[in-house]
């Protein structure tokens, strides 16, 4: 039996535990698991035949939160597919009124589903931030992860976002992308990355972007279990293990994100919910009033938060160091 590394102790040895949250500046909600897309290393395991989703209670009182704590300058909507969500525009529109960033995770394609003909013109008159998926810049690389038809559907959305004035000069309209390896390995280093996606998309589809941001694999559900099909998993934890930054402990996003279930229920961050790895203290958004109170309190750590910390780090906004 392989014996895994024990983040808990690597943290004790360099001197940095116990982990413990900072200011929280950021409510990321999964607003559902819905999806039109199955990909191969989505960690909360969405699909077309996921039906867990916020109800009208939760959007109301997620929307009362940040009224409440203005403190909390950015809501991240993320899924699933969040745009598939009823309360997905709901929740725009008042956090926007409520003077808060907005960040869409968006797939791109679920731009071209049946009944979603004006979302991406809707992002864009909202001024949400688009955090757009595209493991590569290459058709190959992306279907072999993503699925059929996905690569010229991804292509055709960012085209779109860049007409309406997403990644233009003055527009204000913020468009990311995000890479995460194809296989099990660390990213690249993240400005060398981003240098050859604004060059082949520029050059082969006259596509324009603000930042590229890299996403380590995290072993955790559907990517762990095809890692243990091909006898690959110990070998992946290890590789993370051994590659621990400590330089990245920091700038970790649970220290400064609360992750809200698509039921409320509280985490330190999305794989920690996909985990079901409660947060220690409050654990529902609709019994907690002031987010300062969480300030100071300690993390829940595994074996899978190596993933956040190997190389140059990775969180939802990108490499860490």
């Amino acid at each position: 039996m392989v014996q895994r590394a024990d983040f808990g102790q690597r943290l004790r040895a360099e001197h940095l535990a116990p982990l413990r949250r900072a200011r929280v500046t950021t409510l990321q909600v999964n607003v559902g698991l819905r999806c039109d897309l199955a990909c191969h290393h989505c960690h909360v395991e969405a699909g077309p035949k996921r039906t867990e989703a916020i109800d009208g209670r939760l959007a109301a009182r997620i929307l009362e939160v940040l009224a409440a704590n203005p403190g909390l300058d950015t809501l991240d909507l993320t899924g699933g597919a969040p745009e598939l969500n009823p309360h997905f525009r709901p929740l725009v529109r008042g956090a926007r009124a409520l003077g808060r960033r907005v960040i869409d995770r968006c797939n791109l394609t679920v731009l071209f589903r049946e009944g979603q003909e004006d979302t991406a013109p809707f992002l864009a008159a909202q001024g949400v931030d688009v955090v757009a998926s595209l493991p590569c810049y290459t058709k190959e690389n992306v279907e072999a992860q993503r699925g059929r038809h996905v690569f010229g559907r991804s292509i055709e959305g960012l085209q779109w976002l860049n007409r309406l004035g997403y990644a233009q000069p003055g527009s204000g309209l913020r468009l990311d992308l995000v890479y995460n390896p194809i296989g099990p390995t660390l990213p690249g280093p993240q400005d060398e990355l981003e240098a050859d996606y604004r060059r082949e998309l520029d050059e082969l589809f006259g596509i324009r972007f603000d930042h590229l941001l890299t996403i380590t694999n995290m072993p955790i559900k559907r990517f762990a279990r095809d890692l243990a099909r091909q006898g690959r998993g110990p070998a992946y934890g290890r590789l993370l293990s051994d590659h621990f930054n400590p330089a990245t402990v920091a700038g970790l996003m649970c220290r400064h994100t609360l992750s809200v279930g698509h039921d409320g229920r509280l985490f330190d961050c999305d794989f920690n919910q996909a985990l079901d790895l409660a947060l220690p203290g409050p654990t529902s958004l609709h019994d907690i009033e002031d987010i300062r109170e969480l300030e100071g309190l300690p993390i829940a750590t595994d074996h899978h938060c190596f993933g956040c910390t190997a190389g140059a780090g990775s969180s939802c906004g990108g490499a860490l160091a």
